[in-house]
């Protein structure tokens, strides 16, 4: 499976069967990881067979069950964007080994021991990660439109990669972001106003899912 299939493939899920993953993947996620802390600078931890930071929903929205092993997106204050950019990168690497994820926000505890903070760093969230009980459903698409500003037709490159930031997990499915071509080929990526928040992490996985689709060869971040 290609990261493209991956981004079309991949639908939150809430509720996993408990059944351990393979060491082969943990290490190939745990070797990811590694990559991605040492190119953005960020501190993401993979949590394994640790069932009590879901044990009980804080909020009725998202009620998990079943979540033994989580990733810890940790970094300093305004790493958001970062976080939501390489957090997404590992999401799609679980769902190319057949895993299922969800980016979780506020319904999860945060468990003493089972990570390290550096100097100024915080927990931003964390992902839930292992088997499905389901491949879960996807969120309800709107207009392309609205997502984007340019006049005239936009280049296929262009369309592809909104298409496929429009299938990026956001929070609550707020998809608080719009995108601006100018010039030919250069892009810029915003966050629009929220009540709900996590625009910024946001914002990072929705320019990766971006990046996949238009090819980076086409186009710069403006």
């Amino acid at each position: 499976m290609t990261e493209l299939e991956a981004i079309k493939a991949r639908h939150s899920v809430r509720k996993y069967t408990g059944q351990p993953i393979e060491k082969i993947k943990l290490d190939l996620i745990r070797e990811e990881i590694q990559r991605c802390n040492a190119e953005a600078g960020i501190h993401i931890q993979l949590v394994v067979d640790e069932p009590k930071a879901f044990s009980t929903g804080v909020f009725n929205y998202g009620i998990f069950s079943g979540v033994k092993n989580y990733l810890v997106m940790a970094g300093k204050k305004d790493a958001e964007e970062r976080i939501g950019y390489y957090g997404e990168r590992i999401v799609l690497l679980a769902q190319t080994l057949g895993l299922n994820t969800c980016w979780v926000g506020l319904t999860y505890k945060k468990i003493p021991g089972t990570y390290t903070l550096g100097e100024k760093e915080m927990v931003h969230c964390v992902i839930a990660l292992g088997y499905g009980v389901t491949q879960g459903v996807q969120h309800p698409m709107k207009p392309a439109g609205k997502f984007y500003e340019y006049e005239g037709v936009p280049p296929t490159w262009f369309t592809d990669g909104l298409e496929a930031a429009l299938l990026a997990p956001t929070a609550v499915n707020q998809q608080k972001f719009k995108f601006i071509l100018r010039d030919g080929n250069k892009v810029q990526a915003k966050t629009l106003m929220s009540l709900a928040g996590y625009t910024r992490i946001d914002l990072g996985i929705v320019k990766y899912h971006f990046e996949i689709a238009a090819g980076k060869e086409n186009f710069s971040w403006d």
